[in-house]
């Protein structure tokens, strides 16, 4: 028997009491209740160490959404014209693709003046032939046929740097065609934009099967 507050309690009705009141706090604390909550929340008041935690997650995720909105969205690379590459690389004696059909298109400084190669340079334009472009594909041919020699001559009769094949028929493009260089290359430029296109698919031609 129990006395509380001037009453007798049986202990029965006593342990009684403590077994509800066991049974109801474990109900209230259990996870998802709202009281399970309140405790977590103890957790992460100011100064606590899972307080830190979030608070230092809050501000890498502040900064990666800042930098996320910075973020722009660029066109795809464009590539460069075979034109564009031999005027970034004035000096190189490289090639450089482009093109259709496996073209390739050789770089070549501008020749030195009163040369052959250079009548042929500042005259190339005039035949819709961007010098920047094609001289090195030129040069190539010429190199290999006739080494630019005006009076080069082979046992087949092609004459002269482009070698014409007669040579006669650069008397199209002057009656000195024997004797100067210019004429032979007005003729063998006009040869090769009517027949190739261009010098740079006659050195394709060339280098496929050693003549033009």
């Amino acid at each position: 028997m129990f006395r509380r507050f001037g009453i007798v309690f049986p202990v029965a009705v006593f342990a009684l009491v403590a077994i509800i009141g066991v049974a109801v706090g474990g109900k209230l604390f259990a996870p998802g209740s709202s009281a399970f909550g309140a405790v977590q929340a103890i957790g992460v008041v100011p100064g606590s160490h899972t307080m830190t935690e979030l608070e230092a997650e809050r501000q890498q995720l502040i900064a990666m959404t800042t930098a996320a909105r910075t973020l722009t969205v660029v066109d795809k690379p464009k590539l460069a014209s075979p034109a564009e590459v031999a005027a970034a690389n004035p000096n190189s004696g490289g090639t450089a693709t482009g093109g259709s059909g496996g073209i390739v298109y050789v770089t070549s400084a501008p020749p030195d003046p009163g040369s052959a190669q250079s009548i042929a340079y500042n005259m190339m334009a005039s035949f819709g032939f961007d010098p920047v472009t094609f001289f090195g594909c030129l040069k190539d041919i010429w190199n290999r046929e006739s080494g630019w020699r005006y009076d080069a001559e082979n046992a087949s009769g092609a004459f002269g740097i482009p070698q014409a094949l007669p040579g006669s028929k650069m008397a199209s493009a002057g009656s000195d065609w024997q004797t100067d260089p210019a004429t032979q290359i007005k003729w063998g430029l006009g040869y090769i934009k009517a027949i190739y296109g261009d010098p740079c698919k006659a050195w394709a031609f060339e280098e496929a099967n050693g003549y033009y």
